[in-house]
């Protein structure tokens, strides 16, 4: 049987670890990547520079460009800055918090499963080592996931292999197909749009480096917590 999935791909460190991942477990691997006039619009055509070595043959560039124009946040608008404080707060959320973002993005990735008899759909959200957004926590992919299901009566899966790894297990994650390299370098996290370690002061570099840093400083410990959590998922 041909296993099929669609991956909801940005060109990050997150959705390419899961690329590899994917590549890996199934026969055939579909990649979106979605175009909302974002603030980096530069992160495109990383995705499109990563497909490609990776050997993709099927990678989607969706336009929607209605996302930035209903959503404000510094991520869309350039007259919003770029925060360089860790995010700590619970009672609100950091101004790169778009929201409505994973809705649309999943939704969209779904619609898409769907047409093409794809059964699954992969992203690479996570609540372990995050900054906090709410469209990132299981509790929301599982009511989504929900919605999808009953709105399309399609057995869909919202797939998140990184939902409860640290950063430092995802760093391991790409280390163990030997892809740390091609993550480290090739990749674009940043919120002001530098390819590979960033700019070093906007929370997703802090978040991405601090992981880093936890793999290859305890790259045993962490090696073996990872693959702990892979049996047990």
């Amino acid at each position: 049987m041909n296993k099929k999935a669609v991956i909801v791909f940005s060109g990050g460190q997150d959705s390419t670890t899961c690329l590899i991942q994917a590549l890996d477990i199934y026969d055939e691997v579909h990649c979106i990547t979605f175009d909302y006039r974002q603030r980096n619009i530069a992160e495109i055509e990383v995705a499109q520079n990563l497909t490609k070595q990776l050997g993709v043959t099927v990678h989607k560039i969706i336009d929607i460009f209605s996302l930035s124009e209903l959503a404000s946040s510094s991520l869309t608008c350039n007259c919003i800055p770029i925060p360089t404080t860790m995010y700590s707060s619970v009672a609100s959320f950091p101004n790169t918090f778009v929201p409505g973002r994973n809705i649309l993005f999943l939704t969209m990735a779904s619609i898409y499963a769907y047409q093409v008899n794809i059964k699954t759909v992969i992203t690479g959200v996570c609540e372990t080592d995050f900054s906090g957004y709410p469209d990132c926590r299981a509790e929301f992919i599982k009511a989504l996931n929900k919605a999808l299901v009953l709105g399309m009566e399609y057995k869909l899966r919202l797939d998140t292999p990184l939902m409860w790894l640290t950063k430092a297990e995802t760093w391991a994650l790409a280390d163990s197909y030997q892809q740390l390299d091609l993550v480290q370098y090739k990749t674009l996290t940043c919120y002001n749009g530098i390819i590979g370690s960033g700019c070093g002061n906007c929370n997703a570099c802090n978040l991405r480096t601090r992981g880093l840093n936890d793999y290859l400083q305890n790259s045993i410990d962490v090696m073996h917590n990872l693959k702990q959590k892979l049996e047990m998922s």
